[in-house]
């Protein structure tokens, strides 16, 4: 790891202050959890580190009649603990929980989480694989490597890496906004546009400025809440990505028939996945498991797969379909 300036500023508008005069490469320190691995593997040195973990009024949790307003420094374990959001929203809360190890969950913060980067093994691996997410220009290893774990939505000629995070996926469900605060005032993003497809510059991850700092995340009161899940199939049952996911999240009538419906799609895109036409498809129609395997085969019909990751299709299909099966059970309470 090389050497870098720490700075500790003591307010929001001290930190935007220190990023806005700062070198470029400077980094956001929040849990850690992320940055410090990345660093190890020299994948980001960053000249000077800014640690907001300890500023003051950036870790409320507020849940109100219109929305539910979380600060960004707010701890994932906090968040997904918290009695409201278990019992109102399930789908948020087991975004968090089926995320990482209970000792990271301690640590890392819900804004930091936002916006980890890819756990793709090129990326990750070194200088001696191709990857132009790293090295722009370089080439992509996956692209004819072993892409068992690569993405089967919004890849491109230089990049097929997987967004590896739970936490926007349910967020992108319930049409999150993310409240930044920069040199020029603050500014609300919402969720859907805030990660961007890698495109022919896989380096660009997100549409946040250098100078921008996450300061709370907000999302919308809704009655679909209580019929919400996350659902995430991984290799193994704790401490694994995604190999596929699903955030549902609905409310049904007395008959059974489907009124708001939201699906977004984790672990098989560049970016947090949402599945409008499946959406579409399910809404005003009654749920039953035929209904609900029809709109996981929707979800995926646009599905590229590659070498390796082809069975992930099927696995996506059947992975929104017990989603959808699940958040149906838990609206019908």
């Amino acid at each position: 790891m090389r050497s870098f300036a720490y700075l500790v500023p003591e307010s929001v508008g001290a930190a935007v202050d220190a990023l806005g005069s700062a070198r470029p490469g400077t980094k956001i320190l929040a849990g850690g959890t992320t940055l410090y691995d990345l660093m190890k593997l020299g994948i980001e040195t960053p000249p000077v580190v800014i640690d907001v973990h300890r500023l003051p009024g950036m870790s409320g949790i507020e849940i109100g009649a219109d929305e539910l307003s979380f600060g960004a420094g707010a701890r994932m374990a906090d968040v997904a603990d918290h009695p409201e959001v278990r019992a109102n929203y399930p789908g948020l809360s087991e975004s968090l929980w089926r995320a990482a190890s209970q000792q990271l969950r301690n640590m890392a913060t819900i804004g930091g989480n936002l916006l980890q980067r890819t756990r793709c093994a090129y990326f990750r691996g070194g200088p001696e694989f191709p990857c132009n997410k790293r090295e722009p220009g370089s080439g992509c290893a996956a692209i004819g490597g072993h892409d068992r774990a690569h993405a089967l939505f919004g890849g491109s000629d230089a990049c097929i890496a997987t967004y590896p995070g739970d936490w926007a996926i349910a967020l992108l469900a319930f049409d999150a906004v993310v409240d930044v605060v920069g040199p020029h005032g603050e500014r609300a993003v919402p969720l859907a546009e805030l990660h961007v497809e890698p495109g022919k510059d896989p380096s660009r991850e997100h549409t946040l400025a250098a100078d921008e700092l996450i300061v709370r995340i907000r999302v919308p009161a809704t009655k679909a809440g209580r019929g919400s899940t996350y659902h995430k199939i991984r290799d193994r049952e704790s401490y694994a990505f995604a190999l596929a996911s699903a955030a549902v999240a609905l409310t049904l009538d007395d008959q059974g028939v489907v009124g708001e419906c939201r699906i977004a799609l984790g672990g098989v895109a560049t970016r947090p996945w949402r599945a409008a036409a499946a959406e579409q498809s399910l809404t005003g129609q009654r749920l039953t498991p035929e209904a609900a395997r029809r709109t996981g085969e929707i979800a995926f019909a646009q599905a590229r797969p590659g070498h390796q990751n082809g069975f992930r299709v099927e696995l996506g299909i059947r992975t929104v379909a017990d989603a959808v099966r699940i958040a149906g059970k838990r609206a019908s309470r």
